[in-house]
């Protein structure tokens, strides 16, 4: 079965006070590339990757205590040819423009 059709769980199996601890944590367990959002896809080592090529492993929710605008997502990311990574993302007020395909990829949370 091919993993990066259809949807697919998200397992949160950490708890992080920071978005720096979250990143620094996942790149001790793989997730060692940075993704970069684009309007419809993500990109890492001048590669761009739609969101059928990627699939989201981990995901981690920061809200800001009395800021929204430090409100902000950590992803774990695998892509098809393999790359681990993290995206992080501001969410709320904070979030980025994205298409439709790309938010709905990235709305698991």
């Amino acid at each position: 079965m091919n993993i990066f059709t259809g949807y697919h769980c998200v397992i949160m199996t950490y708890a992080y006070d920071t978005v720096s601890q979250a990143v620094n944590e996942l790149k001790t367990r793989g997730f060692t590339m940075d993704f970069n959002l684009q309007e419809n896809s993500i990109i890492c080592k001048n590669e761009k990757f739609n969101p059928e090529d990627f699939k989201i492993v981990e995901v981690y929710r920061f809200e800001g205590d009395s800021d929204p605008a430090d409100e902000a997502v950590v992803y774990a990311i695998e892509s098809k040819n393999g790359l681990k990574g993290v995206l992080v993302n501001g969410y709320g007020i904070s979030a980025e423009t994205l298409s439709s395909e790309m938010a709905k990829k990235l709305s698991m949370i």
